[in-house]
């Protein structure tokens, strides 16, 4: 049996999950961003404990199709951007329609649709908040930053920085004051 679960987007997510289904006894086959495989279904009487839980940290089960959809958009897009940019050898499209085995156009209508944003804005706001990250970290220049992230140039990547942000790179750098955005606030 397979759960999805919202807002599960990094490693430590995970161990919270994982630790919750643990905590209340709930045999897991395997955790994975956005979804926890079960050797068994839940009895009613775990349900709502289960839920309690989740909550506390954050997550929420998924019930729907639609839901289940944009949050396997979300869950790849975030392990794209945070994890395996340099992988990306195709374009966003091509990626997802890859990934998921659904229509582009369907997938974009869908996500635009229940998020108010489109998939191409969604996956620009994530990466420009690991371009905060990296700058905040001070361990990388901006070629090598802009190179990690798989843009063009540092040029492509300072222009996409002010049109988000307002700010360029190194003025956001001297900005000690600007704090970074949650990745499941985005």
């Amino acid at each position: 049996m397979k759960l999805y679960i919202k807002n599960m987007v990094c490693s430590r997510c995970k161990m919270a999950v994982k630790s919750v289904f643990e905590n209340i006894g709930i045999n897991l086959l395997a955790v994975e961003l956005g979804e926890v495989e079960l050797k068994n279904d839940i009895p009613e009487s775990q349900k709502s404990e289960l839920l309690k839980n989740l909550r506390a940290f954050g997550f929420d089960l998924i019930d729907d199709r639609k839901s289940k959809t944009i949050d396997k958009i979300k869950t790849l897009i975030i392990d794209l951007v945070q994890n395996k940019n340099s992988d990306l050898k195709t374009n966003l499209s091509e990626f997802l329609l890859q990934e998921l085995n659904q229509d582009y156009n369907t997938l974009s209508n869908l996500f635009s649709e229940v998020e108010n944003t489109t998939i191409e804005k969604y996956f620009i706001n994530q990466k420009i908040e690991k371009v905060k990250e990296l700058i905040v970290y001070d361990e990388l220049s901006l070629s090598q930053i802009a190179y990690t992230l798989n843009y063009s140039s540092v040029s492509h990547l300072s222009n996409q920085f002010k049109k988000v942000t307002g700010f360029s790179p190194t003025y956001f750098k001297n900005l000690k004051s600007i704090k970074r955005k949650q990745i499941e606030d985005l």
